[in-house]
Protein backbone atom coordinates (compact mmCIF):
# COMPACT_ATOMS: atom_id res chain seq x y z
CA UNK A 1 0.00 0.00 0.00
CA UNK A 2 2.64 2.36 1.14
CA UNK A 3 4.66 1.66 -2.57
CA UNK A 4 1.44 2.37 -4.68
CA UNK A 5 1.09 5.84 -2.57
CA UNK A 6 4.16 6.85 -2.93
CA UNK A 7 4.11 5.40 -6.86
CA UNK A 8 0.91 7.95 -7.25
CA UNK A 9 3.48 10.53 -5.77
CA UNK A 10 5.97 9.77 -8.08
CA UNK A 11 8.36 9.87 -5.44
CA UNK A 12 9.77 6.15 -6.02
CA UNK A 13 11.93 7.52 -8.61
CA UNK A 14 14.34 10.48 -8.48
CA UNK A 15 13.08 13.29 -10.74
CA UNK A 16 15.22 16.18 -11.70
CA UNK A 17 13.02 18.51 -9.69
CA UNK A 18 14.43 17.42 -7.24
CA UNK A 19 18.34 18.16 -8.52
CA UNK A 20 16.66 21.84 -8.83
CA UNK A 21 15.33 22.91 -6.08
CA UNK A 22 18.70 21.31 -4.05
CA UNK A 23 20.45 23.98 -6.75
CA UNK A 24 18.02 26.54 -5.33
CA UNK A 25 18.57 26.34 -2.25
CA UNK A 26 22.75 26.23 -2.59
CA UNK A 27 21.84 29.26 -3.90
CA UNK A 28 19.79 30.62 -1.06
CA UNK A 29 22.67 29.01 1.62
CA UNK A 30 24.93 30.84 -0.63
CA UNK A 31 23.73 34.49 -0.78
CA UNK A 32 22.09 34.18 2.88
CA UNK A 33 24.87 35.90 4.74
CA UNK A 34 24.47 39.06 2.84
CA UNK A 35 20.67 39.23 4.79
CA UNK A 36 22.52 39.54 8.10
CA UNK A 37 24.65 41.15 10.68
CA UNK A 38 28.03 38.90 9.91
CA UNK A 39 30.37 41.75 10.36
CA UNK A 40 31.31 40.05 13.27
CA UNK A 41 31.46 36.53 12.38
CA UNK A 42 33.86 35.84 9.23
CA UNK A 43 33.95 32.30 10.01
CA UNK A 44 30.40 32.01 9.33
CA UNK A 45 30.41 33.56 5.83
CA UNK A 46 32.95 31.33 4.85
CA UNK A 47 31.91 28.14 5.98
CA UNK A 48 27.91 28.53 4.69
CA UNK A 49 29.06 30.26 1.56
CA UNK A 50 31.54 27.12 0.65
CA UNK A 51 28.31 24.77 1.80
CA UNK A 52 26.01 26.58 -0.07
CA UNK A 53 28.49 26.53 -3.22
CA UNK A 54 29.10 22.99 -2.84
CA UNK A 55 24.90 22.45 -2.86
CA UNK A 56 24.94 23.76 -5.82
CA UNK A 57 27.23 22.55 -7.62
CA UNK A 58 26.60 19.17 -6.26
CA UNK A 59 22.75 19.58 -7.57
CA UNK A 60 24.41 20.19 -10.61
CA UNK A 61 26.54 17.73 -11.15
CA UNK A 62 23.44 15.38 -10.65
CA UNK A 63 21.48 16.70 -13.67
CA UNK A 64 24.38 14.87 -15.34
CA UNK A 65 25.76 12.17 -13.76
CA UNK A 66 23.22 10.25 -10.71
CA UNK A 67 25.89 9.28 -8.54
CA UNK A 68 25.01 8.13 -4.65
CA UNK A 69 28.23 10.30 -3.54
CA UNK A 70 26.95 13.46 -4.79
CA UNK A 71 23.77 12.72 -2.53
CA UNK A 72 25.84 11.91 0.68
CA UNK A 73 28.03 15.21 0.13
CA UNK A 74 24.45 17.10 -0.15
CA UNK A 75 23.66 15.12 3.07
CA UNK A 76 26.59 16.21 4.80
CA UNK A 77 26.21 20.24 3.74
CA UNK A 78 22.78 20.31 4.68
CA UNK A 79 23.77 18.60 8.00
CA UNK A 80 27.01 21.49 8.73
CA UNK A 81 24.34 24.08 7.28
CA UNK A 82 22.09 23.18 9.89
CA UNK A 83 24.50 22.60 12.86
CA UNK A 84 26.30 25.91 12.02
CA UNK A 85 24.22 28.44 14.17
CA UNK A 86 24.77 26.20 17.28
CA UNK A 87 28.48 25.82 16.65
CA UNK A 88 29.79 28.87 15.45
CA UNK A 89 27.08 30.46 18.04
CA UNK A 90 25.21 33.02 16.38
CA UNK A 91 21.47 33.62 16.40
CA UNK A 92 18.97 35.88 14.94
CA UNK A 93 17.33 35.54 11.79
CA UNK A 94 19.93 33.38 10.16
CA UNK A 95 20.03 30.95 12.47
CA UNK A 96 16.18 30.22 11.43
CA UNK A 97 17.10 30.33 7.58
CA UNK A 98 20.34 28.46 8.10
CA UNK A 99 18.20 25.50 10.14
CA UNK A 100 15.50 25.46 7.49
CA UNK A 101 17.68 25.65 4.65
CA UNK A 102 20.09 22.81 5.68
CA UNK A 103 16.81 20.34 7.06
CA UNK A 104 15.32 21.09 3.17
CA UNK A 105 18.79 20.00 1.65
CA UNK A 106 19.23 17.03 4.35
CA UNK A 107 15.43 16.00 3.47
CA UNK A 108 15.85 15.96 -0.24
CA UNK A 109 18.88 14.02 0.24
CA UNK A 110 17.76 11.56 2.14
CA UNK A 111 14.65 11.03 -0.74
CA UNK A 112 17.22 10.72 -3.15
CA UNK A 113 19.17 8.25 -1.63
CA UNK A 114 16.21 6.55 -0.28
CA UNK A 115 15.18 6.97 -3.85
CA UNK A 116 17.93 5.34 -5.11
CA UNK A 117 18.63 2.29 -2.52
CA UNK A 118 18.24 0.01 -5.45
CA UNK A 119 20.49 1.25 -7.73
CA UNK A 120 24.18 0.42 -8.15
CA UNK A 121 25.37 3.77 -8.53
CA UNK A 122 28.54 4.23 -6.53
CA UNK A 123 30.94 4.98 -8.91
Amino acid sequence: MATRIMGSLRLVEHRRWQDIVVMILGAAILVSPMFGDTTSNTMMVVTIALAGAAILILGGVEQLFLRRWEEFLAFLCGAWVMLAPFVLEYGGPLRMWHVGLGAAVVILAVLELWQDNDRNLAS
